[in-house]
């Protein structure tokens, strides 16, 4: 199943590196005019060596003013993905208010505002567009230690609907994906030491962690017009751990 996106501008957050750096080379691959949104220059400075037809915006999202500032003057953009992600781990009776505070800013906070930003103009063009959040299967499965990473993503997970909801009827689709433990940097922060990695991964029913090209590809699948009727879903990538 071919996915084209010709004609198409995209924007991808979170994208300096792992899952997100792969979907914007990917939406590039697939011939969308694509917008690389990270913090870090350096990623981004990499990011444009290895494609330099993709536009690179430096913005920190937990800044609301600031990086709204910032993406405004982006331009239209017809697909959004909603990809940048932090997380804090520890016991709950050890969760600060700066936990909160950096996590939420990011997983939560900044998908309002940069959804916010885009997808007026996708109303405005009378043409719509397609928004896939980022969440993950710890929306929904309980984690010991992620007090503040589950109950972000868990709000993800409400948003995305709440966003389908209201921004269907103006021709905008809104789904998230969710997928279980992706040995990104992110994932090594949390899953690296066995004792943890190992309960986890047994149970997964496929016996395996997922790939960054498997959540790749269901982005890309949920922006193209193959998913035209598939709106506020959120679809697990979890080797059938919900299944449980």
């Amino acid at each position: 199943m071919e996915i084209i996106f010709n004609g198409k501008r995209a924007l991808v957050t979170g994208a300096g590196k792992g899952i997100g750096r792969d979907i914007a080379k990917a939406l590039v691959r697939c011939g969308a005019d694509t917008v690389a949104v990270s913090r870090t220059q350096e990623d981004l400075d990499s990011l444009k060596k290895e494609i330099p037809s993709i536009q690179t915006v430096q913005a920190d999202l937990s800044d609301w003013d600031g990086s709204r500032k910032i993406l405004e003057t982006v331009g239209h953009v017809d697909l959004l993905v909603n990809n940048a992600g932090v997380s804090r781990t520890g016991p709950f009776f050890e969760v600060t208010k700066d936990d909160c505070d950096f996590v939420y800013d990011v997983n939560i906070k900044s998908v309002i505002n940069v959804s916010q930003v885009f997808a007026k103009g996708m109303v405005d063009s009378g043409k719509g567009g397609a928004i896939v959040n980022v969440s993950s299967v710890a929306s929904q499965v309980a984690l010991q230690n992620h007090t503040v990473y589950c109950s972000s993503k868990g709000a993800v997970d409400m948003l995305t609907k709440v966003m389908a909801l209201e921004l269907g009827p103006k021709k905008v689709r809104v789904n998230a994906v969710n997928p279980t433990v992706v040995m990104t940097d992110m994932g090594k922060y949390a899953w690296s030491d066995p004792q943890k990695s190992g309960p986890m991964l047994a149970r997964i029913p496929l016996g395996k962690f997922v790939e960054i090209e498997d959540v790749v590809n269901a982005v890309l699948f949920l922006l193209s017009d193959k998913a035209a009727m598939i709106n506020g879903s959120l679809l697990p990538i979890d080797g059938g751990i919900l299944a449980n």
